[in-house]
């Protein structure tokens, strides 16, 4: 996925890169990308700190009683 990006870079008068230029398709790809990381750590957080997990079905009765 992040092989396939074509990142454009702008640089200064010494020809060091200074920034990058992305596609707007190629950015929104990158910030998806953070966003499923962030969800799949955030899961892993809650995973490890939580005194118990209920299983999706009884959850789910649990929640449509109230």
């Amino acid at each position: 996925m992040l092989s396939a990006l074509k990142p454009k870079y702008l640089v200064n008068e010494k020809g060091r890169k200074k920034a990058v230029v992305l596609d707007v398709k190629e950015y929104e790809t990158i910030m998806e990308l953070i966003d499923d990381l962030e969800d799949a750590n955030d899961l892993l957080k809650a995973e490890r700190e939580a005194v118990s997990f209920i299983p999706y079905d009884k959850f789910r009765k649990q929640w449509l009683k109230n």
